[in-house]
């Protein structure tokens, strides 16, 4: 379902889940195709921008059923108000007419503090799409004008009706939004067995979906559309997705996946360490058994941000943002070709929240302040572990990996500065000999972790970006 409350505005072309050949400038910073032009996306350094005087803003949630509905406080919210502000498919199933009928703009979010500026000393009344907070509007005019200036009037949220319908448990369902974002970024919840709802984006995101299960081993699971939930239309359609051949729906529905996996599938969970098959590229890797043990040593918590000096593959910078949706990544990469490797890399693992940066040492100044830093290489290189240092948070951490005398040598002396923890890894893989199986020694690794001093009051970039 278009996320509750939000504005669509031009379709999302679906990528595919593996690819190659896209082409990225030497320099990339994304989020990969998530807009911030949809109710609910982060206002980026927006906090607390308006300071609303007067009557709170009724914020009311509209189900399918429109006017119908809504109880008693949500229809004199809408009667009392100078502005009624809303999609028009919202206005319209509520039957605002005339000249307090404000239809949103597209792109919405630039022009939210604008329009409150402008509304100042009005009675004022937003319709949402069923619960106004669940990646609705409510959390965009939250962040702008603070919770004490909303009166928020929630609905049924698409997911509870969803649940409802299907008899799932709501609170163990995992929801993922789709709405201005990559398709892909389902992949790290499919697991076999695993129920999953994802809020469409249009009429065409089922058909995709079932097309996305297939290419990547989960096309015996079962789809189910759910459209108009809670509208006289509402319409339940079920399939599996190998087998998807129905054609587009409403625009306003919610899919849900009984994953089914192949047997022969491998596993890509969200626990780190995964194969190294999973990663394409020229060999330029930290291997499964080290990469598990330096995302341990990083310890990612939701909402914390990495950089990772020395992409190659974008391995650690895309296991450390699966294991979990608000964990966010920059990787630094000197060269062009593994740049586009990386982005292809993150968008075969679901990967969205990821910013793919050049040579760290004319990137590092734009990027925002880390919470963990990985050095995966530039250790011997002039100002690198310097310039990390410097803008690591107080109380955040830095892991560097070293395989060569050198880097070693660095990590000695660093130790012996900063403190911290030393460690050397010596991983062996048996391999075939003749007839028989031998241990085979990859190349030791030695590992320095740190933590760094002081600033009690300093907030994560999780803190921070909670109050945007």
């Amino acid at each position: 379902m278009v996320g509750e409350g939000s504005h669509r505005t031009a379709a999302h072309a679906v990528p595919a889940a593996r690819g190659g050949g896209s082409e990225y400038p030497p320099r990339i910073v994304r989020e990969r195709g998530f807009r911030r032009d949809h109710p609910g996306a982060p206002v980026a350094g927006v906090s607390m921008t308006v300071a609303w005087h007067g009557r709170p803003i009724e914020v009311v949630g509209v189900g399918a059923d429109g006017i119908d509905g809504l109880g008693r406080s949500a229809r004199d919210a809408i009667d009392a108000a100078d502005l009624v502000a809303g999609s028009r498919r919202q206005l319209d199933l509520v039957g605002v007419a005339g000249a307090r009928r404000i239809e949103w703009p597209s792109p919405l979010v630039p022009a939210l503090p604008g329009l409150l500026e402008q509304w100042l000393g009005r009675r004022v009344c937003v319709l949402a799409s069923g619960d106004p907070m669940f990646y609705g509007i409510g959390v965009t005019l939250a962040r702008l004008v603070g919770a004490s200036a909303l009166r928020v009037l929630p609905q049924p949220s698409s997911v509870s009706l969803a649940c409802a319908r299907l008899g799932w448990a709501l609170a163990s369902t995992p929801v993922v939004n789709v709405v201005g974002r990559p398709l892909s970024t389902v992949l790290p919840e499919l697991v076999d067995g695993r129920r999953v709802l994802v809020l469409s984006e249009d009429e065409r995101t089922p058909g995709a979906l079932a097309d996305l299960l297939t290419r990547n081993g989960f096309g015996k699971s079962s789809v189910t559309v759910l459209e108009q939930l809670g509208g006289s239309r509402e319409l339940l359609v079920s399939g599996v997705a190998k087998r998807w051949d129905r054609p587009h729906g409403d625009s306003l529905n919610i899919v849900a996946l009984d994953c089914v996996a192949e047997r022969d599938l491998r596993r890509a969970t969200r626990i780190p360490g995964l194969d190294d098959e999973f990663f394409g590229g020229d060999g330029q890797l930290t291997k499964h058994e080290v990469r598990a043990l330096t995302l341990s040593a990083l310890a990612p918590a939701p909402g914390e941000l990495l950089w990772d000096i020395g992409g190659g593959s974008g391995s650690i910078a895309i296991e450390w943002s699966r294991t979990h949706p608000a964990c966010r990544a920059v990787t630094f990469e000197r060269l062009a070709r593994r740049r586009t490797q990386i982005a292809d890399n993150a968008e075969a693992l679901g990967v969205s929240r990821l910013e793919i940066r050049g040579e760290f040492v004319g990137e590092s100044a734009a990027a925002p302040t880390p919470d963990a830093v990985f050095l995966g290489g530039g250790l011997t290189a002039d100002g690198v572990f310097e310039t990390c240092w410097a803008r690591l948070r107080a109380g955040g951490r830095l892991v560097a990996n070293a395989v060569t005398a050198e880097s070693e040598s660095a990590l000695l002396a660093l130790s012996a500065e900063h403190g911290g923890e030393l460690r050397k890894y010596q991983i062996y893989r048996a391999e075939p000999l003749g007839g028989f199986r031998t241990w085979r020694p990859q190349l030791p690794v030695t590992q320095w972790w740190a933590v760094k001093p002081g600033g009690l009051g300093e907030e994560s970039s999780q803190a921070q970006e909670s109050r945007r």
